[in-house]
């Protein structure tokens, strides 16, 4: 529970009986439908084990979301809000507790959460990936009081807020390499049947991309809350931990089509790449087909060339560092001048 030593300073009996009730009411409920269990109860806190990785998020999800609702009228300051790390590990069990590095991680992950946020470990990622109703992500590697080794994190997203820790003395997220959002196409037209086509272009491109390989994209889901409203780029990169925007537009005129695309630097706002399609109206579907490979083949080759440049001013690049500037150098062509200049890295 966040703050909970200040508001049982503040109001002790109130705040016990609140807690108490979200526990019954919100926690216990979920833990139990999705076959865990609470090990113990640490006061303003409790340990709880699950058979399964997917179960474990699925719970955290449904309480936290219950407990946002029968919360909703309180006060600020007497807002009552958990904190929730999600870890997979083997465990020594004894009657009234379990022990181990595992349950030593999760509960250093929920240190990190924000109130009504979920952190989760890459290895729970991993599990629970496109099996959860919620989206998470990349925090990047973090270190942990009493962690030997950095631990790669996931926060959950919800309606388009990341939902880890950035307060304390934690550095900013680092956004992972390759990482990006598809943001909702802006239909310029009035045409019905034009809105679907818009939306299935911002779709399959963001289905397309993720097959990148290394590239982290944000689900079309958390991508779409973001539809129709204006967004500071910058501020949506901080947001959704990434750091490229595409976004674009889509006009029909007669009988043809007209398609502006960009790409941006979500961290400067600078634009990276932008281009345009003009193509006479056919088939929507081949249409939309043919332009998302399209984009697709284009943006592989410029992101890679986006995250080369960034390489050329680390002071100490890394293997991935070298390996964009490699993989740039061969897109340029196979000649035997590019093939030796890559071969250098």
């Amino acid at each position: 529970m966040a703050g909970y030593s200040r508001l049982m300073h503040t109001d002790e009996e109130p705040t016990h009986a609140k807690l108490a009730a979200l526990l019954a009411d919100a926690v216990n409920p979920a833990i139990a439908e999705h076959g865990g269990r609470i090990v113990k109860n640490t006061g303003d806190g409790f340990l709880a084990e699950f058979l399964s990785a997917v179960q474990a998020v699925r719970a955290a999800v449904q309480f936290q979301a219950r407990i946002r609702e029968l919360t909703i009228g309180d006060v600020d300051g007497r807002r009552i809000a958990f904190r929730v790390g999600v870890n997979i590990g083997d465990v020594i069990v004894e009657p009234h507790d379990i022990f181990g590095d595992g349950v030593n991680q999760a509960a250093r992950l929920e240190s990190i959460a924000e109130p009504g946020g979920i952190c989760i470990s890459a290895s729970v990622y991993e599990h629970v990936r496109g099996k959860v109703d919620a989206e998470f992500v990349n925090m990047g590697e973090q270190s942990l009081k009493n962690i030997a080794h950095p631990v790669r994190a996931y926060a959950m997203v919800r309606d388009g807020i990341n939902l880890g820790s950035q307060t304390g003395r934690r550095a900013p997220f680092s956004p992972p390499r390759l990482s990006i959002v598809v943001l909702p196409f802006a239909d310029l037209s009035s045409d019905p049947e034009q809105a679907y086509f818009v939306d299935g272009i911002t779709e399959s491109l963001t289905t397309d991309l993720s097959q990148i390989e290394g590239a982290f994209v944000i689900g079309r889901h958390t991508a779409f809350t973001y539809k129709g409203k204006p967004v500071d780029l910058k501020q949506l990169g901080c947001e959704l931990n990434v750091r490229y925007v595409l976004e674009g537009t889509v006009q029909r005129s007669g009988d043809r089509l007209r398609i502006n695309v960009q790409l941006v630097d979500a961290g400067t706002g600078g634009h990276l790449w932008a281009d345009r399609f003009d193509k006479p109206v056919g088939d929507l579907f081949d249409m939309q087909d043919e332009i998302v490979a399209r984009l697709a083949n284009t943006l592989n080759a410029k992101l890679i060339e986006a995250e080369a440049r960034r390489a050329e001013n680390t002071l100490h690049p890394d293997a991935m560092d070298l390996f964009f500037q490699g993989r740039h150098s061969f897109n340029k062509g196979v000649t035997s001048k590019s093939l030796t200049q890559a071969r250098l890295f």
